[in-house]
């Protein structure tokens, strides 16, 4: 018996895939096999790699790869996000992780599936709560900063593995100076293997499709060839090293991956372990979910879809749950693979079931080539990766067009370079908010005068305006609250003081939201003030909301003027009451 539409909308808005697959059919299965095989040879190296970057098991990668992305396609609403270890919250983990515990020790395994279930926790309750308007606070320019600076770190920490040395460090000034430190101890043979695998993976992203197309080979079929750039490294490396014997010559390899399908684990139900991952697991979160958002509604965008941010904090939680009960880490939407997915022609998040479909295969059978792969390939595969997200025209955008984000972006960027990844992401988050909080404390003023010839009020500053010097009308430019409420009453005050002409003040508030306590108690002051002044004070354009909540107080009972419904209306009629004194003076 089929569910009533409303138990089923409803059903459907908690499980997305219910909606999607009722359309599903074999055109559409084709295009997600496709993308699906794209996305997989892209993943594997990958997976590995940001293993190696959280100092995990390269196994884990795998493992961090497979059930999130079942979770995902069934409560996401993303068509084309494509769940995983990604490369910043691979480094978070490592930061978070690295306080607890040996890395290397199964005491550091445990604890990061841990936090990937803490997070797991966290985006859930945010979901089911919907408060994904929380990630609203976090100042975009602020995560691109942050992310700029941990594409540098991400790749000034593979270096090690590039050259073949132990070098230790969580900023940028500890990691250079190791590095120098150790540099007598290169290994040239490990060298040549991470720049040329460099060298290569950079040219295979801008030349290699070109070059195959050139020679005859259909577009799609070229762009697959050249995704899998990253497999061919793992390939060719892998097979010099086993063929030459250079792990007896001082090349690090990845050793033995165990294979078989990810085991059921249990996250630690540890307070003390609780409480010290706690703050790292909402860090990364809320960074995860603001990039995965950004990504997710950019895709969604270019094809008329919408996806539905608080439904996206419960996929993104069911998919780090997963990860934490199937010995995986911390995962959320990565960039690159979610638009190589869009660009494969991925239809449904079915795209991404059929992705771990492909990395469960490659669990079970690939793993034990896997042993003699080079770390400085895995290396080198991070760095390629981890540059395209340092994108330093942020500076350039922000010192042109607002110097308060330009300090915020640059103080995001050297503290995460200077003091590692956690306090950089923890400044990032306090600066978006004292951001918000200190261009919402002193809104925009305007005082406005009459078009000539028209009902529209423009700033006196900028228009040729008519004004009376009995009257001054305010445009209020914000709404509100508490932090910005004193600001009015100071900026009210300035103004009828140093005149003694003025009668009547106007606030229009065309502008305003929201006025809570604190405001209308500043509102009511500033009421007092003015009429102790013998001046009135007036409002205009005041929205149905904002006079549902005043007429519930008493403040318009005490206005020692009126509310007009247009500002025009104000003008005419205050005019017409100042213009016997006008003439008689």
């Amino acid at each position: 018996m089929p569910l009533p539409r409303p138990d089923r909308a409803r059903l459907e808005r908690h499980l997305p895939i219910l909606k999607w697959s009722r359309s599903y059919d074999r055109d559409t299965l084709t295009s997600d096999m496709v993308a699906a095989v794209i996305v997989t040879i892209m993943l594997i190296p990958q997976s590995l790699a940001y293993a190696l970057l959280a100092g995990l098991p390269p196994e884990m990668g795998l493992y961090a790869s497979i059930l999130p992305l079942v979770a995902y396609a069934i409560f996401g609403t993303s068509r084309a996000l494509a769940v995983g270890p990604v490369a910043v919250v691979s480094l978070m983990t490592a930061a978070a992780v690295g306080n607890l515990a040996l890395q290397g020790s199964a005491e550091y395994a445990a604890a990061a599936i841990t936090l990937a279930f803490i997070s797991g926790v966290i985006l859930t309750v945010m979901g089911i709560f919907r408060l994904g308007f929380l990630a609203n606070f976090l100042s975009h320019p602020v995560i691109a900063g942050f992310i700029t600076a941990s594409g540098i770190l991400i790749a000034t920490s593979q270096l090690k593995h590039i050259f073949g040395i132990d070098a230790q460090g969580h900023n940028l000034t500890q990691m250079v100076m190791s590095l120098f430190a150790h540099a007598p101890e290169t290994n040239l043979i490990t060298l040549a293997i991470g720049v040329a695998t460099t060298a290569f993976l950079f040219w295979v992203r801008k030349g290699l499709k070109p070059l195959l197309q050139d020679m005859g080979i259909a577009p799609r079929l070229a762009d697959i060839l050249a995704k899998a750039g990253p497999v061919a490294a793992v390939a060719l490396t892998t097979l010099a090293v086993w063929l030459f014997g250079l792990q007896d010559r001082g090349v690090r390899i990845v050793g033995e991956v165990p294979t078989g399908l990810p085991p059921l684990t249990l996250p630690g139900f540890s307070g003390e372990v609780w409480s010290s991952l706690f703050v790292s697991a909402l860090l990364i979160s809320v960074i995860g979910f603001v990039e995965s958002v950004s990504v997710a509604q950019t895709l969604a965008s270019r094809k008329r879809q919408r996806i539905v941010p608080d439904q996206e904090l419960v996929g993104l939680g069911a998919s780090n749950i997963a990860a934490a009960i199937s010995g995986g880490y911390p995962v959320t939407g990565g960039f690159a693979r979610s638009v190589v997915n869009f660009d494969a022609g991925a239809e449904t998040p079915a795209a991404g079931a059929f992705t771990a479909i492909g990395i469960a295969l490659a669990a079970l059978l690939l793993t034990p080539l896997l042993f003699f792969l080079p770390k400085a390939t895995l290396a080198a595969t991070i760095i390629v990766a981890v540059l395209s997200l340092v994108d330093f025209s942020i500076l350039s955008r922000t010192w042109s067009y607002s110097r308060v984000d330009f300090c915020a972006v640059a103080a995001t960027i050297l503290l995460t370079l200077g003091f590692g990844v956690e306090l950089g992401v923890s400044a990032g988050v306090i600066l978006s908010i004292g951001l918000f909080l200190y261009k919402t404390s002193r809104p925009h003023v305007a005082e406005v005068g009459l078009v000539p010839g028209s009902q529209h009020f423009r700033n006196i500053i900028r228009h040729k305006v008519q004004t009376n010097p009995a009257i001054v009308t305010l445009r209020i430019d914000e709404s509100l609250y508490f932090a910005n409420a004193r600001f009015l009453e100071d900026y009210v005050n300035d103004r009828v003081v140093r005149d003694t002409s003025i009668r009547h003040v106007v606030l229009m508030c065309s502008a305003v939201n929201e006025v809570d306590m604190s405001a209308l108690e500043s509102l009511e002051e500033i009421n007092r003030r003015l009429r102790d002044m013998d001046i009135s004070l007036h409002l205009s354009e005041v929205k149905g909301p904002v006079m549902d909540r005043l007429q519930r107080s008493h403040f318009l009972t005490d206005l020692s003027g009126r509310v007009y419904l247009s500002q025009y209306d104000a003008w005419r009629a205050l005019t017409q009451a100042t213009a016997p004194k006008a003439e008689a003076g």
